[in-house]
């Protein structure tokens, strides 16, 4: 063999050896799967911002790691099949946006990591054991944060000061929806505010669920984060305009889409981070091993003209801090 050859031959060895152990032993062949109980057009913005977090990483699409991409559409029965189709490619780390999806995955795989981007509160979810030593093959990141809850519904107060009487928007099967209702109690009661549960179990419930908010002389709105509600955002900000509510939410989608505010963990910033995690994973780390992090920044989202229409003049001391304007 040539000089040269052999130079070729050593070049193309040592690429090779130096693939992550588990994409190249495990059969994942570099996959990563990514998986969303939303739709594809929801979910993007955020995974270009993982992809993103990979390419700074040093990892190059096509050359030693490839996407495998499913979307459930807000129907969270789909998830299994998905699931299980991604599992069959063997991939070396499962990506998972929120609990719904994380859950339906913990119950698939023990073994192929799962890295969470923005799930609720995982120990209370039961998916890890403490967010320092987070057990079995999940690790990731939380938008968990302290207060939350009550901020949303002091911001409310402090644009709609007339809010008396919230309707809550429930997905009764989802875990975070029914882990945060029991935390927007103690706020309600200190910014005097009657809640009124709503529950609705899927986006079709909607239909009905609207005439009962309106029945309950409510004066203001405020969905739970669930995928349900996700998918069906321009819908629940456009009622919540036509009926004059003035509403609250936990993704600017629903601002932009019409609603009053929202106020919430930077999810772009969240699956940025999960890239970090994914980038140890494949290099050898053990998920086991990696503490969860909680979400460290936050979007204060404010629709102007939604305000203009509800009659609200928006305090100066809100618009200073808010993170968008949309007028």
């Amino acid at each position: 063999m040539r000089r040269r050859d052999v130079i070729a031959t050593l070049a193309a060895i040592g690429a090779i050896s130096s693939w992550p152990v588990r994409a190249r032993t495990e059969g994942g062949a570099g996959i990563i799967g990514l998986l969303s109980p939303f739709t594809r057009g929801e979910t993007e913005p955020w995974h270009q911002a993982f992809r993103d977090g990979l390419r700074d990483l040093g990892w190059t699409e096509g050359t030693d790691i490839r996407f495998e991409y499913r979307y459930a559409d807000g129907h969270a029965e789909r998830l299994p099949e998905l699931i299980a189709n991604l599992l069959s490619l063997k991939p070396a780390v499962i990506v998972t946006a929120v609990t719904t999806d994380t859950v339906a995955t913990a119950r698939a795989t023990k073994t192929i990591p799962i890295v969470m981007a923005s799930p609720g509160d995982p120990v209370a979810s039961g998916l890890v054991d403490s967010l320092a030593r987070p057990g079995g093959n999940i690790t990731g990141l939380t938008q968990v944060a302290t207060d939350l809850a009550a901020k949303r519904m002091q911001l409310l107060k402090e644009i709609a000061p007339g809010t008396s009487r919230l309707a809550v928007l429930r997905d009764t099967r989802d875990s975070v929806g029914n882990l945060t209702w029991p935390e927007l109690q103690e706020p309600a009661r200190h910014l005097g505010i009657a809640l009124h549960s709503v529950e609705v179990n899927s986006s079709s419930e909607l239909d009905t669920a609207f005439p009962r908010i309106l029945e309950a002389s409510v004066n203001a709105l405020l969905p739970l984060p669930t995928p349900i509600f996700v998918v069906a955002e321009r819908r629940i900000a456009d009622f919540a305009l036509k009926h004059r509510l003035p509403s609250m939410y936990h993704l600017p989608e629903f601002a932009r889409a019409g609603g009053l505010m929202s106020y919430g963990p930077d999810r772009a910033d969240l699956f940025r981070r999960a890239a970090g995690y994914v980038h140890k994973l494949l290099k050898g780390a053990k998920p086991s091993e990696l503490p969860v992090e909680q979400a460290s920044r936050f979007q204060l989202v404010i629709n102007l003209k939604t305000a203009k229409a509800l009659g609200l003049s928006v305090p100066q001391s809100i618009l200073i801090r808010a993170d968008e304007l949309i007028e």
